[in-house]
Formats: C-alpha cells, sequence, structure tokens
C-alpha cells in the first residue's frame, strides 16, 4: 500500500474496485465504513454485487476484463475538463501528452459500450474523483488476476498520477495483500528476480553484498515463476520441487494440470502445517509449526513490520520454518548456523536499505512501516510524499483488451472465482472447523435468476459445471448478486468441489498472474451429464470426476 490502513478512514473518496473488501478484507472494511459514516464517497467497482456496495454512494457492475476501458475514460474526462493537478502533472510525472492523445477515443460512451456502465456515471465519478483532496483507490485479485492485471494497475495508477493523490493522507493506491505475510514474502526475496527488499537479481552492487554475507556465488539472472516451473515440470526440465506452505493442488488455476506436473517430478517435498492435498503426493513431508507456535516477524498490507511471538509450543517434531531450512542447509553443506529469527531479521536489515533502521529490538514496542533506513527513523506512513523510485511517475497508455478466454456456443457463460468470508483459501485451517462448517458446509454455484430460467434448474439443485479443463459438481444458489452471464463459485472446498480444475492457467505475460477471474464455463443438469459422459463400461465414477481434468 503506498498508504496507511488507518487513513482509509479519513479519505474523502474511496475508489473500491476489484476488491470484495467485506468479505476478504472485513477489518480494513470497517474502516473503509467508518469513512463513509465519516461523510465519505465511497464508490464500489465490480461485476457482481458485493455486500460493500451496500454501502456505497454509487454501484458500477462492469462487465468482466473491462477495467481498463473505465480507467482510461475517467482519464479522459479528467483530462478532457482539465481536472487534473497541473502542478504536481507537470512537476512530477511524465507522458502526459502521449496519454492525452492516446485516450481521446475512450470516451465514457465509447467505455460504456464496452463496460456496460453508463456513461453519465463514469463522467460522474471522474469528476469527484479528481475534485477530492484525499481519494484512496483501493484494490485486489480482482484487479490483479487477469490476464492484462499489470495493465490494469498501470491504467488505474494514471488516475492517481493525474490528481496528485500520491503522497497526501488517506490517498494513494492501495492493494490489499490477500494472505498473510504476502508482503513480507516479498520483503524478504521470495520473488525469482528479486533479493531482499526488491534489489534486482541483475544488479551488481546489490548481488555482491549478498555474496559477501553469504559467502557464495549468486546467479544474475532471474529464476522462474510457478507457471513456468508448471510447464518445466511437465517437459522434464525440472525434476525436484519444494513447496512450502501452499496446497497448490487446489490454489492453482488449472489445477489438473499442476497434478500432472507434481506427478511428474522425480522428488517432492512438501512443508505445512497439515497434510494438505498437494502434501499426499509428496515424497517428504515436513511438519511445520503454525503462527502461534513460533517467534518472528510478518510484514502486513500497510508495510508494517510486526513481531509475533510464540504462545505455545509446536505439536510433536513439527519445527518452525525457519529452523527447518536452516538445518536443511546445514545439510547441504552450509555452515552459517542461526539460534532464533532475531538473528535473521539482524542479517537480513543490515543488507536491506529499506529495512535498514529496524531493529529486532525496536519491534518490541510497535510495528515500524518501511522505508526505515536508519535506526531514529519513525518509518514511513505514506510513499511517494516527494519522489519516486525512478525521476517520476509516467503515465501509461494502456489499450483495452479482453479476457483470454471468451465464452463461445459450447461455454456460453463466464466463471470468476473468490472468497467467502467464513471460509479461508483452500480450506486448510478452516475446514477443520466444526463451527465454520455450520456457516458454510459446502461450495455452491451462484447464478443468476436469468440464466437459471433458461438452463431450466431449481435453487439448491446439483449441477455439473464444466470448462475446457475439468469438471466439477455443485449446488446452485440463484441469485441476482451474479450479473446474467456470470457463475461465481470459491475455491475452499478442494477436497469435493475443487473448482480450481476449471480455471485457465492464460496468464499476465509480464507477472505471469494465472487469469483466475474469468474463463469460460457451461452448466449441465447432472442427469443430462451423465448420459453424456458415460464411457464404453458405463457411468464415469463421480467422485474421479470431480477431481481430473477431462
Amino acid at each position: 500500500m503506498s498508504n496507511s490502513i488507518a487513513e482509509l478512514k479519513e479519505a474523502e473518496f474511496i475508489f473500491a474496485t476489484g476488491t470484495n473488501t467485506t468479505e476478504s478484507h472485513p477489518v480494513i472494511a470497517l474502516k473503509v465504513k467508518k469513512a463513509v459514516s465519516n461523510g465519505a464517497k465511497l464508490i464500489v467497482i465490480d461485476p457482481r454485487r458485493i455486500e460493500l456496495a451496500d454501502f456505497a454512494h454509487r454501484y458500477m457492475q462492469i462487465k468482466i476484463g473491462t477495467d481498463i476501458a473505465l480507467y482510461n475514460a475517467m482519464s479522459n474526462v479528467i483530462i478532457n475538463e482539465e481536472l487534473y493537478d497541473k502542478e504536481y502533472v507537470a512537476e512530477r510525472t511524465g507522458g502526459f501528452e502521449e496519454l492525452k492523445h492516446f485516450i481521446r477515443e475512450y470516451t465514457p460512451q465509447y467505455a460504456e459500450q464496452i463496460t456496460g456502465i453508463p456513461s453519465e456515471d463514469i463522467i460522474a465519478t471522474a469528476r469527484e474523483y479528481a475534485a477530492a483532496d484525499r481519494a484512496s483507490i483501493i484494490y485486489t485479485v480482482g484487479i490483479t488476476e487477469h490476464s492484462c492485471g499489470v495493465h490494469n494497475v498501470q491504467s488505474l495508477t494514471n488516475l492517481a498520477l493525474l490528481t496528485g493523490n500520491f503522497g497526501v493522507p488517506g490517498g494513494g493506491v492501495n492493494p490489499l495483500r490477500g494472505q498473510n505475510n504476502v508482503q513480507g514474502a516479498g520483503d524478504a526475496g521470495c520473488l525469482p528476480n528479486n533479493l531482499p527488499g526488491y534489489q534486482r537479481v541483475g544488479d551488481d552492487a546489490a548481488r555482491a553484498n549478498w555474496e559477501k554475507e553469504w559467502g557464495v556465488t549468486l546467479d544474475p539472472n532471474p529464476g522462474v515463476t510457478k507457471v513456468t516451473a508448471i510447464d518445466d515440470m511437465i517437459l522434464g526440465r525440472m525434476r525436484a520441487l519444494y513447496i512450502m506452505g501452499e496446497n497448490s493442488l487446489a490454489s492453482d488455476a488449472n489445477a489438473g494440470k499442476t497434478r500432472k506436473a507434481l506427478e511428474a517430478l522425480e522428488f517432492l517435498v512438501v512443508q505445512d502445517i497439515f497434510l494438505t492435498q498437494t502434501a499426499e503426493l509428496a515424497d517428504v513431508v515436513l511438519p511445520a509449526a503454525g503462527f502461534g507456535e513460533v517467534d518472528g516477524t510478518f510484514a502486513n498490507s500497510e508495510r508494517r513490520v510486526q513481531r509475533v511471538r510464540k504462545a505455545v509450543n509446536p505439536p510433536g517434531v513439527a519445527k518452525p520454518d525457519w529452523q527447518i531450512i536452516s538445518e536443511l542447509g546445514e545439510r547441504f553443506g552450509y555452515k552459517k548456523k542461526f539460534n532464533h529469527p532475531a538473528e535473521i531479521w539482524d542479517e537480513l536489515a543490515r543488507n536491506t536499505p529499506i529495512l535498514a533502521g529496524i531493529s529486532y529490538d525496536r519491534l518490541d514496542f510497535q510495528g515500524i512501516q518501511w522505508p526505515c533506513p536508519t535506526s531514529d527513523h519513525p518509518g514511513t506512513q505514506i510513499l511517494h510524499t516527494d519522489n519516486f523510485e525512478t525521476e517520476k511517475g509516467y503515465l501509461m497508455p494502456i489499450p483495452h483488451v479482453g479476457i483470454a478466454e471468451p465464452t463461445d456456443e459450447e461455454y456460453p457463460l463466464i466463471l470468476t472465482t473468490g472468497r467467502r468470508r467464513a471460509t479461508y483459501h483452500t480450506g486448510t485451517q478452516t475446514g477443520r472447523s466444526a463451527g465454520i462448517e455450520l456457516l458454510v458446509p459446502h461450495e455452491w454455484v451462484e447464478i443468476n435468476p436469468e440464466d437459471a430460467d433458461e438452463l431450466k434448474l431449481d435453487d439448491g439443485e446439483v449441477v455439473s459445471v464444466s470448462s475446457r479443463r475439468g469438471r466439477v459438481q455443485a449446488p446452485i444458489m440463484i441469485t441476482e448478486k451474479s450479473p446474467p452471464g456470470v457463475i461465481f463459485m470459491s475455491f475452499h472446498f478442494p477436497n469435493e468441489t475443487p473448482t480450481n480444475v476449471l480455471t485457465t492457467d492464460l496468464h499476465d505475460p509480464i507477472t505471469e498472474t494465472p487469469e483466475f477471474k474469468a474463463c469460460a464455463v457451461k452448466i449441465e443438469k447432472i442427469a443430462q451429464h451423465h448420459k453424456k459422459q458415460s464411457d464404453k463400461n458405463g457411468t464415469q465414477n463421480t467422485n474421479q470426476s470431480l477431481k481430473m481434468a477431462d
């Protein structure tokens, strides 16, 4: 996040796009609701009428995969009506003339044809956003999990640059992280192209510093992403894999392909706190400790590094992740031994400029937001107050592109996936709670009444949902939350309803993030489905069909 969570309640205007905040980030949603009660205008953009829309000044139901057209049209209004911050644009941005020329064709009327949002709503929202002194943009994977996810973010960032909404309290562009310590993992270098602190592996000076610290020679070339790794496993170019804290068979797009890749490996290690579907495939399972069983640090969405303290001992032979990795390192011949997470943090901080001023002792008292370059620095609540990492923030002309897998006659519906508040991710933890099972006992398919009528489906009827990659079964819920032509499912029940066997692994070419938010599917009645799918030996085994791609 460029700004801080607490600032949201002070914003004058909140532009919430591609984020089901009340269900995925309920604590942050409280700040948004507080802002609304304080008089802030809340604009919600989402293909589904999510709960947050009930608190909105304006809800705009956008067609899936048309975000860029909307943001370009808003930029069109802001520039053409000269609502942009002229001084800020002149001093702190580049590329204005190119963007001005590019977005001429993206009139609100043109964007209405693409997005389905009335042009008057686009115009009103652009004017209100530009007029606000403290306007915050919040988004999540509804923006990034597309084949054009990077471009979605860039076109969204154009709005903040045009209006000078970087570096101001209650403003900024604020991605809300999807899981605990996702931010911290990135900070610590768990990205294929980065060393800790987002220092590029190709940066000779940064690499030399870490080579000296670790006593090894580092490859200047970036590693591979998970998408590339899956392909490499299938092709036999990657023969061993170590998975830590991820249930890939449930969370990966095109999960049937992931299963094929993992089964092709010669050796698979999984380190986790439970025996997940992925761990069941492993040659070796390393039992890890949970968050309440370890000491260490986490970093949250607002870049705040915080201490965590062990409340109870790990069960059985389970060990903290850092200890498992450290002991493996010793067995591989790396002789440096760590005795406590504080030693690991000290190594990280002294070699990472953005973390250099954060000591373990300082974290005893409160969390600190990076960048924090020196021991007397208070931490950084707001990014980009005076400058950007590059000399200027560049306005990017971004063309609209459609979704990677559009509907057709055979697969006439779009499936979009997401989360439900009571359950979490692949159900590795929440799936073991009897209380949560009472709230959400199983997966269901949210479908619009128009589509249900056309398919002659009754509420609660179990149906088959198929894509070009796989098939699952689940009961339907007829609801106007989903627009016509769109169905919604979560991936919280991988044993009974492994939703991600349906999703496509077509991905953003820059980040290689798959397009979880849109794939073409069809729905069939179970009786009709069984008739079509029967093989020479009779009806295909239903349980197997839930787990395997067609």
